[in-house]
């Protein structure tokens, strides 16, 4: 899946999955170091939970961050799983 980030530095997060775990996370622009550990830290992990972790957090006053922006994204492709 290919989403758009908003609100970030990032502009784009592009993922897959496979048998609801995460593969292939990539961040396109944002801060190099921590778009690419939090890239590695969800590998293989089930979606619900990467949701679950990474839902709201917020980078500094933004109202988002990468990681908050990657749970959107996951919540996108459910719902677009589920119709």
């Amino acid at each position: 899946m290919v989403y758009t980030t908003q609100g970030t530095c990032s502009r784009q997060i592009t993922f897959d999955v496979v048998d609801n775990k995460l593969t292939n996370v990539r961040f396109l622009g944002g801060c190099s170091g921590n778009t690419q550990g939090v890239s590695k830290l969800v590998e293989g992990m089930d979606i619900d939970e990467v949701i679950k972790r990474t839902d709201g957090i917020l980078c500094g006053a933004r109202p988002t961050s990468c990681p908050d922006q990657l749970a959107r994204a996951l919540k996108q492709y459910k719902a677009q799983q589920n119709s």
